[in-house]
C-alpha cells in the first residue's frame, strides 16, 4: 500500500509517492538564496507544502478540534474520580461555555489558525515572482487554503485580524464578519477552475475542485447565520458541481474512510495525512480516548490517558441497529483474542453513562473507535497513520439535503441512490420526506460525522447551541463565538474582545 507523499526539509508532508526505501536525509535551506534554491516545479511545490503542514495539529488534545468538539453536545472531558484531567477546569469552562480569554486550549487553537494564514502569506510573497510550470495552479490552491484557515477563524471568533500582505509589518485591523465571508467567497471562486480537477495520487491531501467546491457549500450554508444571508440555493449549486465531478462515491463500509490506509477511500475529499516518520505532528485520539485495560484489545504499547469520551446523551440519538453505533466502545470489551477480559475479577465493561461530571469513574463514558487503531500504538513513539477526514461526499450529499429542507425543496432529492446509500450502510432505512424533522435531521448530521469537527457551526446553524445539554446549562448568544485570546488582545491593540 503507497500513502502519497511530499517530504519537506523541515520535516512536514503532503503528497507524492512514498514506498518502502526512500531517503530521509535533511538539507538546510534557510541560507540559499530562493533563485537558487527553486530549481524545479518539484521544489516549489514542497516548498508550497508548508501551507498543509499548518493543519496538522488540528484534531490533538489541545488545539481547534478539542475546542469546538468539547463545546458541543458530543465530547466531553470531565474529571476523573482521581482528578486526573481537571487541569485548572479548563474542559468544564469549554463544557459549560463559560471560557475565559486566558484558556490555554483557546488559545493554542487561535494560534495555530493564524500561524496557517500566515505561512500562506508568507509562500505566496516568495513564490509569486518565481516563473516556473504549473504556478497559477499552485498559487490558486494556496489563496483556497488560506481561505480556509481564515474560514475556521471566521466561524470561530466571528471579527478578526486580517492580512493577506506578508511584508506589511504592521498590526493586523480587525474586519468584521461580512468582510471576511465576502473575501474567502471571492478567493474561491477566484481561483477554484485554476486547481486541479479531479483527485489523483499527486494530489492526495491538498486542494482540488472537489475540496473547493465543497468548502463553498460550507460557506453559503452558514451565510444566513454569519452574515445574515439566505444562500441555500447556492449551497445546493455548490454540491451539485461536486457531485457532477463523477469522482466520488459513497463508500459500501461506513468505517472504510476511517481505516488505517484510508487513502484508497473513494468518499473522501479532503484529508490532513499522516504519516509516522513524515509528520512532526501526530494522530493519537487512541490515547485522548481509550482506558489502559484497552491495551489488551488492541495490542497497545503506550498506556493511553482515559480523557475523551461521549458526552452520555449523545450516545442515545443512535438506535440500535444503527452500524455506527459501532464508532464507539460500549459493553463488556474484549481482548485482541476474542476473550472476555476481566480485571481483578471484575468484567471490563465501558458504560455509555456517567454518574458525575467530576468523578468519573474508571470504565465510565463510551470510547471513540470510528478511526480504526493499528497495533503496537505508543504516544509519540507509534502513533496512528490514519489520514484526518475534513470534507467526505457523505457531507455533500447532507449538505445538499439540508439546503434543500431550508427551502421547502427536500423532496427533490430524497429519493437519490447516493443519498440513501449513507442510510442503508448504516443498516437503516432511506429517509421518506415527512420523516426529515429540523430535530432528525441535526440528528442524523450528528450521527453521521460524530467528532469530526462538524457538530459546533451544525448546532448553531440549527439554532439550539444555547439549549442545556448534559451538564451544560442553557447560554446566551454571545457563545455562538469564542473570545478572542488575552495574548492576541495583548500583541495586537486594534482588536476589540467579541462580547461575552
Amino acid at each position: 500500500m503507497k500513502k502519497y507523499i511530499i517530504a519537506i526539509a523541515t520535516g512536514c508532508v503532503l503528497v507524492f509517492s512514498v514506498s518502502s526505501c526512500f531517503d530521509l536525509s535533511e538539507t538546510v535551506y534557510s541560507e540559499i538564496p530562493v533563485n537558487n534554491f527553486f530549481k524545479t516545479e518539484k521544489d516549489i511545490i514542497a516548498y508550497a507544502g508548508r501551507a498543509y503542514v499548518g493543519l496538522q495539529p488540528y484534531p490533538e488534545e489541545q488545539r481547534l478540534w478539542s475546542l469546538t468538539e468539547n463545546a458541543s453536545d458530543e465530547l466531553v472531558i470531565p474529571e476523573k474520580h482521581n482528578g486526573e484531567w481537571y487541569e485548572q477546569g479548563r474542559w468544564e469552562d469549554m463544557q459549560k461555555h463559560k471560557l475565559a480569554p486566558n484558556n490555554k486550549i483557546l488559545t493554542k487553537s487561535w494560534d495555530m489558525v493564524f500561524a496557517g494564514i500566515t505561512a500562506c502569506n508568507e509562500i505566496l510573497a516568495v513564490i509569486s515572482p518565481i516563473e516556473f510550470t504549473g504556478k497559477e495552479r499552485v498559487l490558486a490552491e494556496i489563496k483556497i487554503l488560506r481561505a480556509y484557515y481564515y474560514y475556521w477563524a471566521l466561524d470561530n471568533w466571528g471579527n478578526i485580524p486580517f492580512t493577506i500582505d506578508f511584508s506589511n509589518q504592521d498590526l493586523p485591523e480587525q474586519k468584521n464578519r461580512q468582510f471576511v465571508y465576502d473575501f474567502i467567497v471571492q478567493e474561491i471562486l477566484d481561483n477554484i477552475d485554476l486547481v486541479q480537477d479531479l483527485p489523483t495520487p499527486e494530489y492526495y491531501g491538498r486542494v482540488t475542485k472537489g475540496m473547493a467546491y465543497t468548502f463553498l457549500a460550507k460557506m453559503y450554508m452558514n451565510a444566513q447565520e454569519w452574515v445574515g444571508q439566505n444562500k441555500f440555493a447556492e449551497a445546493v449549486a455548490a454540491c451539485d458541481e461536486v457531485i457532477a465531478l463523477g469522482a466520488y462515491e459513497i463508500e459500501d463500509d461506513y468505517f472504510a474512510n476511517f481505516i488505517v490506509h484510508n487513502e484508497n477511500s473513494r468518499e473522501n475529499i479532503f484529508v490532513i495525512p499522516y504519516h509516522p516518520q513524515l509528520t512532526d505532528e501526530h494522530f493519537y485520539w487512541s490515547h485522548l480516548t481509550l482506558n489502559s485495560a484497552s491495551r489488551a484489545t488492541f495490542n497497545m504499547v503506550g498506556i493511553p490517558w482515559d480523557g475523551f469520551v461521549l458526552q452520555p446523551d449523545f450516545f442515545t440519538k443512535y438506535a440500535e441497529q444503527d452500524l455506527r453505533r459501532n464508532s464507539w466502545l460500549f459493553g463488556q470489551q474484549y481482548d485482541i483474542d476474542g476473550n472476555p477480559i476481566i480485571i481483578d475479577g471484575e468484567p471490563f465493561i465501558y458504560s455509555p453513562t456517567i454518574a458525575n461530571y467530576h468523578s468519573r469513574a474508571e470504565w465510565e463514558g463510551a470510547r471513540c473507535a470510528k478511526y480504526e487503531y493499528q497495533e503496537e500504538l505508543s504516544y509519540d513513539v507509534i502513533d496512528m497513520e490514519n489520514d484526518f477526514v475534513l470534507f467526505r461526499y457523505a457531507d455533500v450529499l447532507y449538505t445538499k439535503l439540508e439546503a434543500l429542507h431550508w427551502l421547502g425543496r427536500a423532496g427533490e432529492f430524497i429519493n437519490d441512490p447516493d443519498l440513501q446509500k449513507i442510510r442503508t450502510r448504516a443498516g437503516l432505512q432511506p429517509y421518506t420526506l415527512g420523516e426529515i424533522t429540523n430535530e432528525e435531521l441535526l440528528d442524523e448530521l450528528g450521527r453521521e460525522f460524530a467528532w469530526e469537527g462538524h457538530r459546533r457551526q451544525d448546532q448553531i446553524r440549527f439554532g439550539v447551541w444555547g439549549n442545556a445539554w448534559w451538564e451544560k446549562p442553557v447560554t446566551g448568544p454571545n457563545t455562538k463565538l469564542f473570545p478572542i485570546p488575552q495574548s492576541a488582545l495583548n500583541t495586537n491593540p486594534n482588536l476589540v474582545q467579541n462580547p461575552q
